[in-house]
């Protein structure tokens, strides 16, 4: 499962700011950018539920193997027909589409198979592999990008392609969780409604915190490789900031359990999310080179363990046999997050560019950082 983890954000974070260089090859403008980065999340957010309910039914090495295809089938669209912006797209949102249905199989095998004081920690080490796989596909970038501002984009697209069939060949190892399947329901009574998740207290606060620190991650994804346009900064410099990132969060989830037990969720959440916070503002601003390098690393720290904490609280909360569709319920609320927010910082780049987008995702950490001081996340 942790190798499946690993590959799957391989491709995606490898292929996503590879989509960024070719659309600003072809013509589209960075304001449209962010249209591009929320077609990513438009289908996931549809389907996040359904899937949450399919994987408690079938079990996770089929959702896993229909995630691997839908990369498989991205990478080709991209390989073969993204001179346009239809392929672009297309190519795009069957990217969010795979990587949706190998992240719900993933974190429910997780929570079926770990209980307890060990959830932190469990959800630690298994965002610790998918930081891995979102260092190692930038450093893709970084490798074939060059000495250019932008990149030989193809050639990634192909690494994406061979990384997707170990996708495929790694679900095969997946086995059922022994709560995969959701129990017999009570006379009267689904099989623990969502309803039942909804009414989970600080549910939607933790939502937000949890779709925000994701979107962000998003749009460094997408904007970085803007700034870098914008300033001059050679692609493979950019790919090696973004694998500085994914390097940093996984330093912050490799002793997240550690963490936890001493400081509890909350201190640790809102922490490190301020941190995100402040660095991406420096990120934003006119700096040398090292100064931008900085910034990316404490940000990366800051945005590490947003997803492991709320991951493990939801899944601690959620009763058995219906992990799936809680996991698939926090999902839908940061495939929204990955709709709305670069969807709006698009318009913001249309007039700021894209330190404009860094500065406005700055102060949504801190907002919701500040909206995480009442969460009672501990035990």
């Amino acid at each position: 499962m942790l190798a499946n983890t690993l590959l799957v954000q391989l491709v995606a974070f490898a292929i996503r700011p590879a989509t960024v260089y070719r659309a600003l090859d072809i013509g589209v403008p960075s304001a449209l950018l962010g249209i591009l980065s929320a077609a990513f999340a438009l289908m996931p957010m549809l389907l996040a539920l359904p899937s949450g309910v399919l994987v408690d039914r079938v079990g996770e090495r089929v959702l896993a193997l229909g995630g691997g295809a839908c990369l498989g089938a991205a990478t080709l669209i991209l390989i073969f027909f993204s001179a346009g912006v239809a392929g672009l797209f297309v190519g795009t949102v069957l990217l969010g589409l795979g990587q949706l249905f190998g992240v719900i199989a993933q974190q429910t095998w997780v929570a079926n198979r770990s209980s307890g004081p060990g959830l932190d920690g469990a959800f630690g080490r298994y965002t610790f592999a998918a930081s891995l796989g979102q260092a190692l596909g930038p450093a893709a970038l970084a490798v074939l990008g060059g000495d250019g501002v932008r990149p030989d984009t193809t050639s990634v697209f192909i690494v994406g392609l061979a990384a997707s069939a170990g996708v495929i060949g790694t679900a095969f190892g997946v086995s059922r969780s022994r709560h995969s399947a959701a129990p017999s329901p009570s006379p009267g009574r689904g099989p623990h409604p969502r309803p039942s998740l909804l009414r989970l207290p600080g549910l939607a606060r933790a939502l937000l915190t949890s779709c925000i620190v994701l979107a962000a991650v998003d749009i460094t994804l997408a904007y970085l490789p803007a700034l870098g346009v914008e300033r001059g900064i050679s692609s493979s410099t950019i790919g090696a900031l973004l694998v500085v990132r994914a390097v940093a969060s996984m330093t912050s989830r490799i002793g997240l359990g550690h963490l936890v037990s001493r400081f509890g969720r909350r201190r640790v959440l809102v922490t490190f999310t301020v941190s995100a916070a402040v660095a991406m503002a420096t990120c934003a601003a006119p700096a040398p080179l090292w100064v931008l390098a900085v910034g990316v690393a404490v940000a990366g720290l800051g945005l590490g363990v947003g997803q492991p904490l709320t991951m493990s609280w939801l899944a601690e909360a959620a009763p058995d046999g219906a992990r799936g569709r809680a996991m698939s319920l926090r999902l839908l609320g940061n495939r929204a997050g990955q709709v709305a927010l670069p969807s709006l910082t698009g318009l913001v780049a249309a007039g700021a560019g894209a330190a404009g987008v860094l500065a406005l995702t700055a102060a949504a950490l801190g907002t919701v950082a500040w909206s995480a001081r009442a969460l009672a996340l501990d035990r």
